[in-house]
């Protein structure tokens, strides 16, 4: 196992991480992007961190903000190390849950959904991940997410478009995060 500390929104934040899950050794460029781009203001009611890993995303906003934060993931270990970096961050505002996608969320929704989608699990599972928030999220709902350039992020762009309202929020070193909503 291995701990590191990052500094967000004026808070001092420790992750335990491990083999088996995302960014082991640190908070990754993407995620640090996603988070420092949604407003806050738009974290609030039920929001899910979809693929959380071993929470970052949840642990930061839920320190952060008064949302009822649901984290979810298929990967046990990373869910394990999600509970425990909660309660060493002293978040006391998130349910973790396994859940493959949002098989295990059955007809829940969410007034906002944010994911560092799984790029390397192949477009089938990037693209369940975002087209299945459509029946995941309220009607004023939004769903955030960030991707590479390089890792496609035009075409996706372009098929969400088909589905969402999106806009990009903003494009840096070449990460694009992405809002999608239904108005």
């Amino acid at each position: 196992m291995h701990d590191y500390q990052v500094g967000m929104f004026g808070h001092l934040f420790t992750f335990t991480t491990d083999n088996g899950v995302f960014s082991k050794r640190g908070l990754d460029f993407g995620t640090r992007v996603l988070l420092e781009n949604i407003p806050l203001t738009e974290v609030h009611g039920e929001v899910l961190d979809l693929g959380c890993g071993y929470g970052v995303v949840g642990v930061i906003l839920g320190k952060v903000t008064e949302a009822k934060l649901t984290m979810c993931d298929v990967n046990r270990r990373a869910l394990h190390l999600a509970r425990r970096n909660l309660e060493k961050n002293g978040v006391t505002s998130a349910t973790v849950l396994e859940s493959d996608v949002y098989a295990g969320l059955k007809d829940q929704k969410f007034d906002l959904i944010i994911t560092n989608p799984p790029i390397r699990a192949g477009k089938k599972v990037v693209y369940d991940f975002l087209l299945g928030a459509r029946d995941h999220l309220s009607k004023k709902g939004a769903l955030y997410f960030v991707v590479r350039k390089e890792q496609g992020a035009k075409s996706i762009l372009s098929d969400m478009e088909k589905y969402y309202h999106v806009s990009i929020v903003n494009k840096i070193k070449g990460f694009f995060v992405i809002r999608c909503d239904f108005d």
